[in-house]
């Protein structure tokens, strides 16, 4: 309980400026509860330090909810579920904010333990704005281009770009979570180029954090 009132103190503090709801907060420290059970088995995770989960995991990941664009929203190499599932959860209890109701998430992962347990979450929690899928990017063929990629500590801009670039919709863009500025100095492929960099400011981190807004022209 100790662990859980703590989170539960931390999301509510920072609830406003990250736009939570008193049962988004029960959701995500549900999903903290499961995250912490599953990581002593299948190491889900490299954090494993309690007090780092909440700024580290789900404040991180909520810093790209301003600059989502569309319905279709696709996080490749998801892992537990960052920053897909967080979002997620964020907008499926956001009643009042009719674009948040009306995103889908895809989590795509290539790894069968991390599937198994976003499948257990979504079930947990009963999001139907969440899917989990167990495919590598290279076999991956959806049924609709997503409107945004999302990518966190996966790949440099550009390599994300080659390998998963081709599963976002013309006029689409991609939101790739970065730390120093200058990983997103490279050049890119077209029809790819750099709407901004932004910084971003985590509560609790003082590492440099960037969100590379990348955007695919349309034809």
């Amino acid at each position: 309980m100790g662990n859980e009132a703590t989170w539960r103190a931390e999301l509510a503090q920072h609830a406003d400026d990250a736009g939570l709801s008193e049962s988004a907060i029960d959701a995500l420290v549900t999903w903290l509860i499961q995250l912490e059970r599953w990581n002593r088995v299948h190491n889900l995770s490299a954090v494993r330090d309690p007090g780092q989960m909440v700024s580290r995991h789900i404040l991180d990941s909520l810093s790209l909810r301003p600059w989502l664009r569309g319905t279709r929203i696709l996080d490749v190499g998801t892992g537990a579920g960052l920053p897909g599932l967080i979002l997620a959860i964020a907008d499926a209890h956001s009643p009042t904010d009719s674009e948040a109701a009306a995103r889908h998430y895809c989590l795509l992962d290539s790894a069968a333990k991390r599937v198994r347990f976003l499948r257990h979450v979504i079930g947990l929690l009963h999001l139907a704005n969440a899917e989990a899928q167990h495919r590598r990017i290279e076999d991956f063929a959806p049924e609709a281009l997503c409107d945004t990629l999302i990518s966190r500590a996966f790949k440099s801009p550009r390599e994300t770009l080659e390998r998963a670039g081709h599963l976002v919709a013309p006029g689409g863009h991609v939101l790739a979570m970065l730390g120093p500025a200058d990983r997103a100095r490279e050049a890119l492929p077209d029809p790819w180029s750099y709407h901004a960099v932004e910084p971003v400011t985590i509560p609790g981190e003082h590492a440099p954090r960037h969100i590379a807004i990348i955007e695919r022209a349309a034809p």
